[in-house]
C-alpha cells in the first residue's frame, strides 16, 4: 500500500523546509569541535565536507529555481569542484578559519536561499533535476530529504541523537516516495527509502531514487 493518494496528500511547504534546516542546525551546534574531522556515518566524506555538501545541495536547488525561465535540460552552470580526491564536488565551500560556527552559518544561509525561492517563485515553475523536472514544492521536499538524511549521517559521525518530526517525514515521503510503505513509522521508512536502514518486512534497498514529478 502506498503512503497516500495525491488528492489526500498534505503539501510540502517552505515552512517545512525552514523547520528542517533549523532543527538540523540546532542539533549540529551540539557537536564537539574536535569531531568534525571524523567520517559522517557510512559516507566517505568527513563531517565538515558533508555539511558543505548539504549546503551545496540547498544552494543548487535554489539556484535552479532562480532564472526567470529555469533550464529544463540541465543545471544552472555554476562550477562544482572537489577540493580533494574523493571529496564532494561543490560550488559552496565554507572557510575553515571560521570554524564550526561559520560552517553552520553557511548551512543556514543556503537553506534560507531555498526557503525564499520556494516561497516566491510561482508554483507552476518547472526546473531541471537529475531525477527529472520538478516544481517548487518538489525542490522543497528534496531539500528536506537531503537535510534530514544527511543530518542522520552527521549525527552518527558526531555522536549526536537525531530524530526529526514524524509529520515532516510523512509529508516528504508522500511527495517524493509515493510507493513507500504506509504502515511503518515515517522516519525509519525515510531512512529505508534512501538506502540507509533496514525496514521490517521489506528488503533493504541497494539503489534508490525519488520521484520529483510535479503532482496534479
Amino acid at each position: 500500500m502506498s503512503r497516500s493518494t495525491d488528492s489526500s496528500r498534505p503539501p510540502v511547504t517552505a515552512d517545512d523546509l525552514d523547520s528542517a534546516v533549523q532543527l538540523a542546525v540546532a542539533v549540529l551546534r551540539e557537536a564537539p569541535p574536535a569531531a568534525w574531522e571524523g567520517k559522517a556515518g557510512s559516507l566517505e566524506w568527513d563531517c565538515w565536507e558533508t555539511v558543505e555538501h548539504l549546503s551545496d545541495d540547498l544552494f543548487a536547488y535554489a539556484a535552479q529555481l532562480g532564472p526567470r525561465t529555469p533550464p529544463l535540460d540541465g543545471e544552472v552552470p555554476f562550477v562544482w569542484e572537489s577540493r580533494r580526491p574523493g571529496g564532494p564536488a561543490n560550488a559552496i565551500h565554507a572557510d575553515r578559519k571560521a570554524g564550526p560556527v561559520g560552517l553552520l552559518q553557511v548551512l543556514e544561509a543556503s537553506g534560507a536561499l531555498l526557503v525564499a525561492m520556494v516561497r516566491t517563485v510561482p508554483p507552476q515553475t518547472r526546473a531541471h533535476h537529475g531525477f527529472g523536472v520538478s516544481d517548487p514544492e518538489g525542490f522543497a521536499a528534496m531539500g528536506i530529504v537531503e537535510t534530514l538524511v544527511h543530518t542522520y549521517d552527521l549525527a552518527a559521525g558526531l555522536g549526536l541523537a537525531w530524530t526529526p518530526p514524524a509529520g515532516l517525514c510523512s509529508r516528504v515521503l508522500a511527495r517524493l516516495f509515493p510507493d513507500a510503505p504506509s504502515s511503518t513509522d515515517p522516519w525509519p521508512t525515510l531512512l529505508w527509502a534512501t538506502g540507509r536502514a533496514e525496514l521490517p518486512g521489506h528488503p533493504r534497498l541497494t539503489t534508490w531514487r525519488w520521484d520529483g514529478t510535479p503532482r496534479a
